[in-house]
């Protein structure tokens, strides 16, 4: 598959005050640094230039985060007042997210939720990543949680895969990679949180996808579905062999799956969302106590981080 470029950006959604653009993999959202001679805030510059916005500092309002190594669907808000309803349904705890991803391994039970608190890592050497409670140097663990589903099992390169839809219903960083890893499936290509043997290194990306996103706005409803890129008609080293869910049948569930009633006054944008419907899923989890100031502050950033002065 050909690797980014400032032509290749592609657009799944767009309106008067939003765009969802399929980010390629291995392409940072923004920076501030002259060095990064690709980001999906210049690709936007480049495509639409009439669209950026003076008042900001990239040009651009993200409306949430992708990793630099995920590809997917990304909301971008084209001006304050969009970003605005965006910020409130991710505060309401209403936007549904759901990831595609190939891991190692041929995965069991069919649907889990995974549970296991995720903090951050003061290990030596590890500056930066994350890490599930109990673990050396894990500090101040968090809550999260996230529903897999399997749809295949089959052969990656040679080797035991399995292709699953991840549902955060947490946000925590890393939280779809670190809880993978954390089961012993680890992301194909994944060479932080992945097997240590080197093994990783082979695959040309890392083999997570933001797959559909759904932000239910008063005035409108983004509502985004990406291609599918783990197919072997676009990688010939993905080898399915056993179906076990069809995809489209969940997609469907996605589609048709009511919104979350709005919780004012409720937890942040890292409370539990919706997770998908279906037999075999676990009770939602328990309430959470209000938001804090130290979350309304986060959120308030969040907000405003685009009019940030470069750094010197």
């Amino acid at each position: 598959m050909e690797p980014g470029s400032m032509e290749n950006l592609s657009i799944v959604y767009r309106s008067h005050d939003f765009l969802v653009v399929n980010k390629h993999w291995d392409v940072r959202i923004d920076s501030k640094t002259w060095r990064e001679t690709l980001t999906l805030q210049k690709q936007l510059r480049h495509r639409f230039p009439e669209l950026a916005d003076p008042d900001t500092y990239y040009g651009f309002r993200f409306c949430h985060q992708l990793d630099f190594s995920t590809s997917g669907a990304l909301c971008v808000a084209l001006n304050k007042a969009a970003a605005g309803s965006a910020y409130k349904c991710f505060k309401e705890r209403r936007v549904t997210k759901a990831y595609l991803a190939l891991v190692r391994g041929h995965v069991q039970e069919s649907r889990m939720t995974i549970s296991y608190a995720i903090g951050r890592n003061i290990t030596e050497g590890r500056a930066h990543t994350m890490c599930i409670e109990g673990t050396q140097g894990c500090e101040n663990p968090k809550p999260s949680l996230t529903e897999l589903v399997v749809l295949e099992h089959g052969l990656y390169a040679g080797d035991p895969v399995s292709k699953v839809l991840l549902q955060p219903l947490t946000g925590r960083t890393h939280q779809l990679r670190v809880h993978c890893s954390a089961l012993g499936h680890p992301v194909v290509g994944d060479l932080t949180y992945g097997h240590a043997s080197g093994q990783e290194d082979q695959p040309f990306r890392m083999m997570l996808h933001a797959f559909y996103l759904r932000i239910p706005m008063q005035a409108e409803c983004v509502e985004a579905c990406t291609p599918d890129p783990f197919v072997p008609t676009l990688d010939a080293c993905w080898s399915p062999h056993t179906l076990v869910q069809p995809l489209d049948q969940l997609v469907q569930v996605l589609r048709t799956a009511p919104d979350p009633e709005p919780t004012e006054g409720g937890p942040g944008p890292c409370s539990p969302s919706m997770p998908l419907p279906g037999p075999g899923r676990p009770p939602p989890p328990a309430a959470k106590p209000p938001e804090t100031e130290a979350q309304q502050a986060s959120c308030l950033q969040w907000l405003s981080e685009w009019t940030l002065e470069p750094d010197n």
